[in-house]
């Protein structure tokens, strides 16, 4: 497989905010910039596990041809007291909606992105201790 490379780019905009993009124009803010707070360093590792698994048990469903209509992940995580400032613990909340999702495709599509498709999840398995969860609930149903 040919090595990829990826190039993001952050500008300090002042204070103590950067503007980060990638070669496609996507861009997020770090930092606060006046009145606008931005999504610190340390939160944007765990968007990328976020990110990463939601996208990977999203495409795995729909190749099962599971009836997912919606996903939303919630990830925490605990910080480490001392230097280096890394967490510790990540807790990770999927939220699935469908009607008729299979529990064993939703647990077999978790495990495959957490453990083999996810550079971000395997990244932070290095340092914390994950742990994950799930809740199917009906199409238009409140969050439980």
């Amino acid at each position: 497989m040919a090595e990829v490379w990826r190039e993001i780019v952050a500008e300090w905009k002042g204070e103590i905010a950067f503007i980060g993009q990638n070669a496609a124009g996507a861009t997020v803010q770090m930092g606060t910039l006046g009145d606008q707070p931005g999504i610190s360093p340390m939160e944007l590792l765990l968007m990328g596990v976020a990110g990463c698994t939601g996208m990977d048990i999203a495409s795995i469903l729909a190749k099962k041809r599971e009836p997912l209509d919606a996903l939303k992940v919630k990830v925490r995580g605990k910080r480490a007291e001392t230097y280096p400032m890394i967490y510790t613990e990540i807790e990770i909340l999927y939220l699935l909606w469908g009607d008729g999702l299979d529990p064993k495709a939703v647990e077999q599509a978790i495990q495959l992105s957490e453990e083999k498709y996810c550079s971000a999840s395997a990244m932070m398995r290095g340092v914390a201790q994950i742990r994950s969860t799930y809740q199917i609930l009906p199409p238009g149903a409140a969050e439980a």
